[in-house]
């Protein structure tokens, strides 16, 4: 292969590209804010003003209440949103310290976000803001840097560093998607499913049911899709966690599982698995919502891949992040397909639902 010779860059035209990137990104961002903000009715409730777990805000904040889904949004007194919560579910949105997330591994793409997700203590109802237990919630997690949803996720990625407990059990770090199928090939069950988070671990894991499940040990260090899923918001965030589909209350095992779930609300209904069936928008999506995907017609008529969205990415892209084979573990990349919910690629045409937990 011939080098291409070095480009000559004028360092002014350099530094007016670098301004008009950062320019889009801030308009982006700033789109989709005043776009929930004009779909706000009057205000119902004036709370008195919190105290933020970190930061500095002042003045008055006010509650609004939104449609489609129900719930309740804390507003400054200038009207910018700080917080979303929806009825029916535990994740929560908070507005905070900007953050960039990227996997230069596979990946071009950048994910800069002011959103900090995390679980509530209890699903949320309207008027939760005036109870006991969210306004210490509150206090403690408005402005906290401390993990979110967002930031455990990226702690499987591509060359993520290993943590490990007390007991030196490595409960993060580089994950593989599982172990090499004897049978597969590429683009063909290259490697085993059915990797959880036990088995990442590398320890038995005993339900609330009272199941045991013991890992398997050449899963070690494995999560699939859904194992993932169940890594970042059950076993580290503490949401609830079924054994299995059936049988009690929680996150089920599988991706077929949890669209089909009672648990959470859906945000984009299941209507079907064809193609027909794909959601005419996906807008309505909020930072954290779980999105479920059809792509392998053998899998019959089982939703088979689990994501976490994560909002846009810095060139409008609606981003989301999942373990899958192709990448051998969590990735917002192209391997296997482009990350992306807009447009007609790859998994942006084999969403079918989505979830709010």
């Amino acid at each position: 292969m011939t080098a291409k010779p070095a480009r000559r860059n004028s360092p002014v035209l350099h530094v007016a590209v670098v301004a008009l990137l950062v320019a889009a990104s801030a308009y982006f961002t700033y789109e989709l804010r005043r776009e929930e903000q004009a779909k706000a009715p009057e205000v119902l409730v004036v709370t008195d003003r919190a105290q933020k777990g970190g930061g500095n805000q002042s003045g008055a904040q006010k509650w609004d209440r939104l449609k489609n889904p129900e719930r309740s949004v804390l507003r400054s007194a200038d009207g910018a949103v700080l917080a979303t919560f929806t009825d029916g579910a535990r994740t929560a949105s908070l507005t905070g310290k900007s953050r960039t997330f990227t996997e230069p591994a596979t990946t071009q793409a950048r994910v800069v976000t002011d959103n900090w997700v995390r679980l509530l203590p209890e699903s949320w109802r309207n008027g939760a803001e005036r109870e006991q237990w969210f306004q210490d919630w509150f206090k403690k997690y408005y402005g906290s840097e401390e993990d979110d949803l967002f930031a455990i996720a990226f702690q499987y990625g591509d060359q993520a560093p290993a943590k490990k407990d007390a007991a030196g059990v490595q409960y993060a770090g580089d994950a593989a998607f599982g172990p090499l199928n004897p049978n597969g090939s590429p683009g063909n069950d290259l490697r085993l499913e059915q990797s959880d988070f036990y088995d990442y671990l590398g320890i038995p894991y005993t339900f609330r049911n009272g199941t045991v499940e013991q890992p398997e040990k050449n899963k070690r260090g494995a999560l699939d899709c859904s194992g993932f899923i169940r890594t970042v918001f059950g076993y580290r965030s503490r949401f609830p966690l079924m054994a299995s589909d059936t049988g009690g209350n929680g996150l089920p095992r599988t991706a077929n599982g949890m669209a089909r779930s009672k648990t959470g609300v859906d945000i984009l209904p299941l209507k079907g698995i064809g193609p027909q069936d794909r959601p005419a928008s996906v807008d309505v999506l909020q930072p954290g919502d779980l999105v479920f995907f059809k792509l392998d017609a053998r899998s019959g008529d089982r939703l088979d891949h689990a994501g976490m969205y994560l909002g846009n990415d810095t060139d409008g892209h609606k981003i989301f992040i999942s373990s899958r084979e192709e990448a051998n573990g969590p990735t917002i990349g192209d391997k296997g397909g482009a990350s992306r919910l807009d447009g007609n690629g790859y998994y942006a045409a084999a969403l079918r639902s989505a979830k709010r937990l």
